[in-house]
């Protein structure tokens, strides 16, 4: 079983949605679409499920060509970032659709509804109807309507981004097990980069309607091939700069410098695009966090338990994600430790030239 992509691409009138795209998705764990908003995540997963047809190229499930087939024949299953429930049925109602629609006889649709319910901590709720349940549970009944079809295919485009962040926390926990063992291919489109670092699976990169990178979640992480590959899977973003290689040293300007490791040490000299994440930018020196960078603080937050400083250097503005709480002087100088190991350094095409870190 496998979701084949051929080179498909998608096209309203001049404008392209999607470039030609080439993909192969495998059950047995989450296939990542990551990407900002009208990167083409949802265009690509319509594609995928029948809801619109390619332009160009050809879309195989299965070992055959499903490009022409309508969705109610490919036993899929989709679910969106809004509720989508029935609202004149009771929740077992909504959990059964698909089963009365596939023709399932009556005897076996209860104890199937019952199990998917029961995955879903809906067993109690199952005689009320959708607008008696919160949002959460109006998303878990979305979900126990997708197990319970026991589809081929499953697509989750952002289904957790309408829902509160302690919802999203729980019900994100329980989707790889929700999933696990049952032998279909799962789709999750998400613009969220830390989402699809907990899901893991594999990941494709999406930006303005192409796939950028795909492969293992882990490895696109650590090893983004492009800049642009970088920077969307990087939240909050990357710090990128411009530096420059002489020698067995890499300078970003007069006053910081430092020397090369890891691959940049094979660097022919010249000017190269330095990406690092804001995590490896940090407040105080720590070991291989040792070269200092003097900077202007204008912004500084706090999000939960980290310390986000946004503080200029020259004409950039770079930023420094920590754990715990560090005080900042909004307009006065402070100096950041960068790790070296950490630099991605790109081409002037934009392709990964070396890394920090063997």
């Amino acid at each position: 079983m496998a979701l084949e992509l051929r080179q498909v691409s998608k096209k309203v009138g001049a404008e392209t949605h999607i470039f030609e795209t080439s993909l192969k998705l495998e059950p047995g764990g989450f296939n990542i679409l990551l990407g900002a908003t009208n990167a083409g995540k949802s265009t690509l997963i319509k594609m995928m499920a029948g809801l619109e047809k390619p332009t160009s190229g050809e879309v195989w499930m299965d070992g055959e060509n499903v490009t022409g087939v309508s969705p109610q024949k490919r036993n899929i299953s989709l679910v969106h970032q809004f509720f989508m429930n029935y609202p004149h049925m009771t929740v077992f109602e909504n959990i059964a659709s698909p089963l009365r629609v596939a023709g399932v006889a009556k005897s076996e649709i209860a104890g199937r509804v019952e199990e998917a319910a029961n995955i879903l901590q809906l067993g109690p709720m199952l005689k009320r109807m959708p607008e008696e349940l919160s949002g959460g549970q109006q998303q878990r009944c979305a979900l126990a309507r997708a197990i319970v079809k026991e589809s081929k295919a499953v697509f989750l485009d952002e289904p957790l981004a309408n829902l509160d962040y302690k919802l999203r926390e729980e019900l994100r926990d329980q989707l790889p097990d929700l999933f696990a063992g049952r032998g279909a291919i799962v789709v999750y489109a998400t613009s969220e980069p830390g989402e699809a670092l907990l899901l893991g699976g594999h990941t494709g990169l999406m930006h303005q309607g192409r796939v950028v990178q795909f492969g293992a979640t882990k490895d696109v992480y650590r090893n983004p091939c492009l800049k642009t590959a970088s920077a969307v899977f990087s939240d909050p973003p990357i710090n990128t700069t411009q530096v420059i290689k002489s020698g067995t040293d890499i300078r970003l300007n007069d006053q910081v410098s430092w020397a090369a490791t890891g691959s940049a040490t094979e660097l022919a000299d010249g000017e190269y695009s330095m990406s690092v994440r804001p995590h490896f930018v940090t407040p105080m020196a720590m070991p291989g966090a040792d070269v200092a960078i003097e900077g202007v603080v204008e912004i500084t937050e706090l999000s939960g338990s980290e310390s986000v400083a946004h503080f200029r250097v020259d004409d950039e503005i770079w930023l420094a994600v920590s754990a715990g709480v560090h005080p900042y002087d909004i307009g006065q100088h402070h100096v950041f430790h960068l790790d070296p190991r950490e630099c991605f350094y790109f081409d002037a095409s934009g392709k990964l030239a070396a890394k920090g870190a063997l």
